[in-house]
């Protein structure tokens, strides 16, 4: 019997795991998802390595090593977050092969404290790049000012690229010229374009969360009809725009001498409002030529009662755009709303970083003293 999660797949959705530790790695969890839930890739971020090293025991050895060693806290970090990424890597490899590359990813970030600086970010993805050493791994920039010439300078050297933290359509179509503009210089630097890959990560939940709230204030009855309905609505107009700049002749000369278009990512995906179906960032985003990253409760609630019936963006754009079009009317300025949340995004994960600095410079204090 086909579950909901090969329906997905079957659909043109990729599932990718939005979570990575040592222990997943270790006891076979992460292997077990690609075979039992159809998992294809795996990404990361600040976030969710601070919760995976302040939890559980799982890095002890590696973090004694490091403190033997000398290590700073930066340098401990880099250290396991490149070990992690390369294991997955190697764990998804089978993937990647028997999908020429466009699956079977790993993705780090960089640190999101150079989120406001562009060489800075160029610099440390080439790093991140040569030290994980593996073909599947992608380097995770954030659709800043700042990252949109970075995105176009690290993919130019060849390096594939996700892109990260997008909620306006606006940031979406800069960030298609980016990639574009990349993968032009590297054709023109006589790279192998056909080895390049890139994905688009647009978030949604958080869309809901901050219009949501908006929404409440007004409080009419106009605004609460439209209540928990623009991520989805903003995540399929990025759909049609995907469609639409793809189709330019700009894309497609590319396209033809052998590049891959840059697939749209659906950020975000676990609800946060316990009011709304738990799976519906994933039954409302099915288009083909997608990938759905999920927390493992998503990607659980999706393989137990997701009702996966075919694509459920292309026919949708109307729709779409009306819902959008409705907050205008009822007050609610979408714009500020992107705004609000890509700078509430950097801030997020900034802090996260500082929180994991903080608990392996403890972690690695810590090892010392035991070591004496």
């Amino acid at each position: 019997m086909s579950t909901p999660t090969k329906k997905l797949v079957d659909a043109g959705v990729s599932i990718w795991l939005d979570d990575l530790s040592r222990q997943r790695i270790e006891t076979g969890n992460l292997a077990g998802l690609i075979t039992d839930r159809n998992v294809s890739g795996v990404t990361t971020n600040p976030t969710i390595f601070a919760a995976a090293i302040g939890q559980g025991h799982g890095y002890d050895e590696p973090l004694r090593a490091l403190a033997a060693e000398g290590a700073t806290a930066a340098d401990a970090i880099f250290s396991l977050t490149t070990t992690d990424v390369r294991d997955a890597a190697d764990i998804l490899r089978p993937a990647y092969d028997a999908t020429d590359g466009v699956d079977g990813r790993v993705s780090i970030e960089v640190s999101p404290d150079l989120a406001h600086d562009t060489q800075a970010t160029i610099a440390q993805a080439k790093e991140l790049w040569t030290e994980v050493d593996r073909p599947n791994v992608h380097i995770k920039i954030p659709a800043t000012r700042a990252g949109l010439p970075a995105i176009t300078a690290v993919l130019a050297e060849g390096i594939s690229v996700n892109v990260t933290l997008i909620f306006s359509l606006d940031r979406y179509a800069e960030v298609i010229d980016a990639f574009l503009s990349g993968i032009e210089q590297a054709k023109a630097n006589g790279r192998d374009i056909s080895k390049i890959h890139s994905v688009a990560s647009f978030f949604v939940s958080r869309v809901d969360t901050e219009v949501d709230k908006r929404l409440a204030a007004i409080g009419t009855d106009e605004a609460a009809e439209l209540k928990s309905r623009a991520g989805v609505a903003n995540a399929r107009l990025a759909y049609e725009l995907f469609e639409r700049e793809f189709a330019t002749d700009r894309a497609k000369a590319l396209t033809d001498a052998g590049a891959h278009v840059q697939r749209p990512l659906w950020a975000s995906t676990g609800v946060k409002d316990p009011s709304l179906p738990d799976t519906l960032y994933v039954t409302e985003l099915v288009a083909p030529g997608t990938v759905n990253t999920m927390p493992e409760k998503t990607l659980e609630a999706t393989f137990d009662h997701a009702d996966i019936t075919g694509d459920t963006v292309t026919g949708s754009y109307a729709d779409a755009h009306g819902v959008i079009d409705g907050l205008a009317t009822v007050g609610v300025d979408f714009a500020d709303v992107t705004q609000v949340l890509e700078d509430e995004g950097v801030d997020k994960f900034i802090a996260s970083w500082h929180e994991l600095q903080g608990t392996v410079r403890t972690a690695l204090e810590e090892a010392l003293q035991g070591a004496r």
